[in-house]
């Protein structure tokens, strides 16, 4: 799972978790964002034996990574925002810090002059010339 909070100067702070695993004592976050460093980031175990780490990324890039036990058995985030298919015949979870796509918003109705009636309107009444 994934939460993210925007961070000052183009950053986004993001913390993962993961729910407690059977037979998992050690957890580690790993991904393109330490260059999948081995072993990783050690998450911090809470009270109800799930994992959590956190940290400050650049916005504007999707992140791909992984989670990694003590035994060395890769797990995905399942509330991932994405999944990618990586080399080794499995795929890696998404973090996803770009901007959303919005379609292009409406253009405004071009004002009329008051001499053309809109479709339907009722003719107005002739305004008075000012002397």
């Amino acid at each position: 799972m994934l939460r993210k909070q925007n961070a000052a100067g183009g950053k986004v702070k993001v913390t993962f978790s993961m729910p407690a695993l059977e037979g998992v004592t050690v957890l580690y976050l790993t991904g393109s964002f330490n260059d999948w460093s081995d072993p990783g980031l050690p998450m911090v175990r809470s009270a109800d034996g799930g994992w959590s780490a956190a940290l400050t990324l650049d916005a504007g890039w999707a992140y791909q990574y992984r989670f990694r036990d003590q035994d060395g058995s890769w797990h995905n985030d399942w509330a991932a925002d994405d999944y990618v298919p990586n080399e080794f015949g499995s795929e890696n979870s998404v973090a996803d810090l770009t901007p959303p796509v919005h379609a292009p918003a409406p253009k405004p109705a071009a004002k009329t002059s008051g001499k053309t009636a809109k479709p339907g309107a009722k003719p107005s009444a002739p305004r008075a010339k000012k002397s």
